[in-house]
């Protein structure tokens, strides 16, 4: 057994999952196994309200299975946690009992204020966003937070989600119109009992879990997203309620080969959006987001950071963490990259005039820039591109990374044009623009530790009508390699910039 390795067990009244976090040798983290099986225990409560024996053998089998892959990963921790299905259930104790004699796991009961806590401590790790209403619709039950400032202000859950709503309200057939139309008169009625829930209007809803993850899969599916990752995806009201409509119409048989969706969601997808569009009009909210972290993130961070399980910057802390993934070039030539590139952008903003979030991205794409020479050196730019697109870049939208993959990866204009032509539409011409003036400034800084000996102390910037001169007030050893590499880019330079740059070490050499 392994402490770098922690098992989190997250026994949901809909399904029953696994996820295996690894800490690497150079401190990054990720998940290395898992495994979900569905469970429906909102659905097998006995009318003493008590789980059944038969829901008991099946979930029995699930952990006992998901116990054999925690040891074959040889897993040093193991963190199992129940919600509403076991919390509600008039039989809870000897469910937990039982599952300690039979699976040899202590499973924690989370109260549905934990729940809500830990969804949060995903979500917040996870996104750029300081105010907002989270929504987490389990099985069977539905946590909604405020937050405020990125601090979690008051939550509350409900004691019924997608999978109990159809139980109640659809019975084993198909939600009709009139159980639909009880189903959000119930919702609302129960939303305008917590008044504080409808005392924060204009704020996103950001949506955690199935239902919302769900969600966001259907509506790229729709509408042919070209982007594969739904987290941080937005969605506006409307654009949820139309696909609803479709959902509802269409019957369960069809809905099962619906494009975006699971069979196994294919009945309960339509209560869980109907309590996301209640809570949407009663909350007054603006938009929704996905988010694709939650429960389980919040209790990996808890788990393994139980200090300071927060992490203020989730865009540096995701960064880093890549960056620990793929560690193919020296840390110091990389800082060095990110140093100088940094300095130059803030020595040419009369230039540039750029007045969004460019640093930030030029700041994350200096810092990836060599990642993809874990896999090929000879086409690292290629597999850096390829592995910025498919990681977790928290913090940013889908466009910000599209930008920074190609900013890190530049090589020329027709390159990127190339690289993001099936991502075009999440682009405009202004975003291309910033990306080759970017990517020029990373190849320059780049170039001044050709050697990757960080030879350059400090440098200092002149321009004067078209060149910009490089003066290296302190530096190590011969600038030979900077010199020619700075000469070798600099037509490319100047096309982008308006000036050449030069590195000016002749006096020192």
């Amino acid at each position: 057994m392994t402490e770098n390795r922690i098992g989190i067990i997250d026994i949901g009244s809909n399904s029953v999952r696994l996820v295996i976090y690894e800490r690497t040798a150079g401190g990054a983290h990720r998940v290395i196994d898992g495994g979900k099986r569905p469970a429906r225990l909102s659905e097998r409560i006995d009318d003493n309200g008590a789980l059944t024996r038969e829901a008991l053998v099946e979930l029995f089998a699930t952990l006992n299975h998901f116990r054999l892959i925690c040891a074959h990963n040889q897993v040093g921790h193991v963190r199992a946690v129940a919600t509403a299905a076991i919390r509600n259930a008039t039989n809870q104790q000897e469910v937990l009992s039982a599952i300690r004699s039979e699976c040899g796991f202590e499973v924690e009961l989370l109260s549905g204020e934990d729940e809500a806590s830990f969804g949060f401590l995903g979500m917040i790790n996870a996104m750029d966003v300081h105010d907002g209403f989270l929504v987490d619709i389990g099985g069977g039950s539905t946590e909604v937070s405020l937050f405020r400032g990125r601090e979690l202000v008051r939550s509350i859950s409900f004691p019924f989600g997608c999978v109990s709503l159809h139980r109640r309200f659809a019975g084993k057939g198909e939600l009709n119109a009139e159980g639909l139309q009880s189903l959000e008169r119930m919702v609302a009625e129960v939303v305008k009992s917590a008044g504080w829930l409808t005392a924060s209007p204009g704020l996103p809803l950001i949506g955690v879990g199935g239902t919302a993850r769900a969600l966001g899969k259907i509506h790229q599916a729709a509408v042919k997203y070209p982007f594969s990752q739904t987290h941080n995806y937005p969605l506006t009201g409307s654009a949820v309620d139309e696909l609803f409509t479709e959902l509802f119409n269409t019957p369960l048989d069809k809905r099962r080969k619906f494009p975006g969706l699971s069979k196994d969601r294919a009945d309960v997808i339509v209560p869980g959006i109907a309590v996301l569009r209640v809570l949407f009009r009663s909350l007054k909210t603006t938009h929704y987001r996905i988010c694709g972290s939650g429960l389980r993130d919040g209790l990996f961070h808890a788990t393994r950071f139980p200090g300071r399980p927060r992490h203020q910057d989730p865009l540096s802390f995701s960064v880093q963490n890549i960056s620990a993934l793929h560690q193919a070039a020296p840390p110091q030539h990389t800082m060095q990259v990110n140093r100088l590139a940094l300095q130059l952008y803030d020595e040419l903003r009369p230039i540039h005039l750029f007045a969004g979030r460019e640093r930030l991205l030029l700041d994350a794409a200096s810092s990836l820039f060599r990642i993809g020479a874990s896999i090929d050196y000879y086409d690292y730019a290629k597999h850096t591109f390829y592995l910025i697109v498919n990681s977790h870049l928290n913090g940013l939208s889908h466009r910000e990374i599209l930008m920074i993959a190609a900013i890190a990866s530049y090589k020329s204009k027709s390159r990127v044009r190339q690289q993001l032509a099936e991502y075009k539409e999440l682009l405009n011409d202004s975003d291309f623009e910033a990306i080759y003036k970017l990517g020029m400034l990373l190849q320059l800084s780049a170039a001044l530790d050709r050697s990757e000996t960080q030879a350059i102390g400090r440098l200092e910037t002149e321009c004067k009508s078209n060149q910009m001169l490089l003066h290296p007030v302190r530096f190590n050893g011969s600038l030979t390699l900077e010199k020619r590499e700075v000469d070798g880019l600099a037509a490319d330079f100047k096309k982008q910039w308006g000036v050449a740059p030069q590195l000016c070490v002749s006096d020192y050499m």
